[in-house]
């Protein structure tokens, strides 16, 4: 649909933070722990997915079967690896372009919502100095994960907004499949060939064009 628009969904790590460089930092110790060869495009695969479907991924492309409390305990260990690293950010680490997208999201009098895969996201908003910002942040531990609409439906329910009129904003393959299954216009951001179906695709957060993305 074309707006104007109501709601404005965000995803978090590499759409206004570049969290996703902390997780494979934690990731990969735990890959190199078990022998497993997984580097930058490997974690490319794992924008959008939760922390059990990671390392789960990680996993199968070392051919490794771990029994569930196995999985458990090393699931747990990335976690606290990556909240020790949350500790040390600040406003500092929002992506290029990320304070004004959310300036113009405030400046037309749209609230905004988070739908992050990440089970830390409102730690991370606080440390980034933008919790105020939101709305309401999707609880991934009682939703579906994506590709399912569920984190960015979430948002419009709680607000009461038709899907119809939100727009949502995501770097990952599996989050823009998300963001169309909830009916909401999609903007990518990242590659072209790695986003399709999106409505409209930009190479970073700061390249997007505002007036075209809610337009």
């Amino acid at each position: 649909m074309n707006g104007p628009f109501q709601l404005a969904v965000f995803d978090l790590d590499g759409v206004l933070a570049d969290s996703a460089r902390l997780h494979f930092v934690a990731w990969k110790a735990i890959a190199d722990e078990l022998g497993i060869p997984f580097g930058e495009r490997a974690n490319e695969a794992l924008k959008g997915v939760d922390r059990m479907g990671s390392l789960r991924a990680i996993l199968a492309i070392g051919g490794v079967n771990l029994p569930p409390d196995e999985m458990e305990r090393l699931a747990t260990r990335k976690n606290v690896a990556y909240l020790d690293v949350v500790e040390t950010m600040g406003p500092q680490d929002l992506l290029p372009g990320a304070r004004r997208l959310l300036d113009a999201v405030r400046a037309r009098g749209m609230p905004a919502t988070l739908a992050s895969a990440s089970r830390n996201a409102p730690r991370v908003l606080e440390r980034l100095g933008i919790a105020d910002v939101f709305a309401h942040v999707a609880d991934p531990a009682r939703l579906a994960p994506k590709p399912a609409p569920d984190l960015f439906l979430d948002g419009a329910r709680f607000l009461g907004i038709d899907p119809q009129a939100c727009v949502g904003f995501e770097d990952a393959g599996a989050g823009v499949v998300a963001i169309k299954a909830a009916r909401m216009r999609a903007i990518g951001i990242g590659a072209a060939t790695d986003l399709p179906g999106a409505d409209q695709v930009y190479p970073t957060t700061d390249a997007i064009d505002i007036d075209r993305a809610f337009g």
